[in-house]
Parts: structure tokens; C-alpha cells; sequence
């Protein structure tokens, strides 16, 4: 019996530059992902992955300077292992201008973990640059999240990740035109021209989500119209962005409020696509959340 292909990506990087939402765009896309793993425990770790490779399929590190000097060591020393026992192994390094990081902890109020007695918030920030340069330098990639907001810099984790694999991964995000259109769409769709169920009561507190609002909109026949001519528009074009190697695509779909009209449409575009693309990631921003709903598996 053949063996599953292990992928593992370790994600390191300064405190504050965005670890933990890299880490969280790594388990959308179905990474089990464990946070602040002490590196000692590194060599423990790989036989256990190793024996459960159904289980430990995709797996994501995070590793931080709280794991000092010596454990830092084991990290790459470990990585060495994993490629010579037949995993795909990446270092992903996130980063961010010394003086963006100390914005980020002056308006979180957070402690950097290298701070104490004797050091302030520049001097840990130098610090910990000096002790997790070897990762930095054995990196595969380096993202500076000095000028990215929260749902771009996941969209470069994203992108990390798919340069390393293959297929075209498509992200359907739902959002309210009144809050702004996203940046770095590839296509965007109006539904405001669609019947709204805000103005019925019964339907006003639930999202496109809800079978309710579902069962509402497909009764009209410029909601069934609409869905099918974006559908055959994607299922017509997007084989040529995936031949010409891209990486993903996004789809915008808006809506006034971002919750019904918008939402059900995305989840309906995944749900009509599924069958001809590996990877669909479905993000409805003025819920709230960040959520994979689909994805096949290679």
C-alpha cells in the first residue's frame, strides 16, 4: 500500500507580523495546525505524523522566538528529517517593519514575549529579528504584512501555499457594497438588482445561508437567471486561468448588506462548481468569518 503524501508547512515569523492568521488561513485550507509547539518536542513529533498519515495529512507548525536558540536549531534540524523521510516540508516567514510592530503592540496593549526587566518593546523587537534570522534565511517565502490588512495577508498564505501544489484554487467572497469593494478581485458580480429579503421581517434576522432565504430567492426567476448565466460564465473561463498556471481566482459577489443575496449566491456557485475544481474557499466578509466549505481533496 502506497503511503499519503504529508505536506507540512512551518510558519514562523516576528510577533505581531501575523502568525496566527496565517495559521488560521492554513486550517481553512484543512491543515491540522498546532500554535507555539516547543522545539524540543519536534523530534517526538515526526514519528507520531508518520505512523497516522491519513490523519496528519496536512499539518502546520507554528514556531516563535519563545522557543529560543537551541530549540530554533532543532526546528531546521527537523526539517532536514522530514525531506529525507519523504515529506514535503515549507517554511513560510512572516514579517513587518519595526516600527508597524510597534504600532501593533501599542494599540493591542499586548506584551512582546521578549519583553521584561531588562528590555523594552524596540530592543525585543531587535532581538528576536537577531534570534530567528537562520528561519528567515532557510524560508521558502517571506511575507511583509507591513502594508496588508488581515484578509489580504491570507490570501498570500493561500497563494503560498497553492504555488506548491497544483490545481486552481477558487475563493467566492460575499460582501456588502456599502462597506467597500475588496481589493484584488478578478471577477465581481451586482446582485443588488435581485429582490432583497431584508424587507420581509421573518427573513431579515437570518443570511443567505438559511434554507428560508434559499427557498426565497429561488422562487424568482432573475435569481435562477442570474445564477445561471455566472455559472456558465465561470465554468466557460476559468479552465483558461488554471491552463495559464494560476494560482486561484477570486469572484466578488455583492449585495447591500453583504447578508442574503450576496451569501447565497456564493455558497451557490460553490456548491455548482464543486465538481469540476479541486479547491473552492467560500468567505463571506460581513459575517464575520473566515470559512472553508469546500474542498476536494487531491
Amino acid at each position: 500500500m502506497v503511503k499519503p503524501t504529508q505536506d507540512v508547512i512551518i510558519v514562523s515569523g516576528l510577533s505581531g507580523g501575523g502568525k496566527s492568521t496565517a495559521l488560521n488561513a492554513l486550517e481553512d485550507l484543512g491543515y491540522y495546525c498546532i500554535d507555539n509547539l516547543p522545539g524540543a518536542l519536534l523530534p517526538d513529533l515526526g514519528p507520531q505524523i508518520s505512523s497516522s498519515p491519513d490523519l496528519y495529512r496536512k499539518l502546520a507548525l507554528g514556531i516563535d522566538a519563545r522557543s529560543r536558540e537551541a530549540s530554533l536549531q532543532l526546528v531546521l534540524d527537523w526539517m532536514v528529517w522530514l525531506r529525507e523521510n519523504n515529506f514535503t516540508c515549507k517554511l513560510l516567514f512572516i514579517t513587518a517593519d519595526k516600527s508597524v510592530l510597534i504600532k501593533r503592540f501599542s494599540e493591542t496593549r499586548r506584551c512582546h514575549p521578549l519583553t521584561g526587566s531588562d528590555k523594552v518593546l524596540t530592543d525585543a523587537i531587535e532581538s528576536e529579528e537577531q534570534l530567528l534570522r537562520p528561519l528567515r534565511d532557510q524560508a521558502d517565502q517571506v511575507i511583509d504584512s507591513s502594508n496588508t490588512n488581515i484578509h489580504q495577508l491570507r490570501r498570500e498564505v493561500w497563494n503560498f501555499v497553492d504555488r506548491h501544489s497544483s490545481g486552481l484554487t477558487l475563493v467566492l467572497q460575499s460582501f456588502a457594497f456599502k462597506r467597500g469593494i475588496p481589493k484584488d478581485l478578478d471577477f465581481l458580480f451586482d446582485t443588488r438588482i435581485l429582490p432583497n429579503p431584508y424587507w420581509h421581517e421573518e427573513l431579515r434576522s437570518l443570511s443567505g445561508k438559511d434554507e428560508a432565504v434559499r427557498l426565497w430567492l429561488e422562487d424568482d426567476p432573475d435569481v435562477r437567471q442570474m445564477t445561471h448565466d455566472i455559472v456558465s460564465f465561470l465554468q466557460n473561463w476559468l479552465p483558461s486561468f488554471k491552463n495559464t498556471q494560476r494560482s486561484y481566482v477570486t469572484v466578488g459577489v455583492g449585495c447591500t448588506g453583504g447578508q442574503h443575496r450576496s451569501v447565497y449566491l456564493a455558497e451557490k456557485l460553490a456548491t455548482s462548481l464543486q465538481e469540476c475544481h479541486d479547491s473552492i474557499l467560500v468567505y463571506h466578509r460581513e459575517c464575520g468569518t473566515d470559512e472553508l466549505t469546500r474542498q476536494k481533496e487531491q
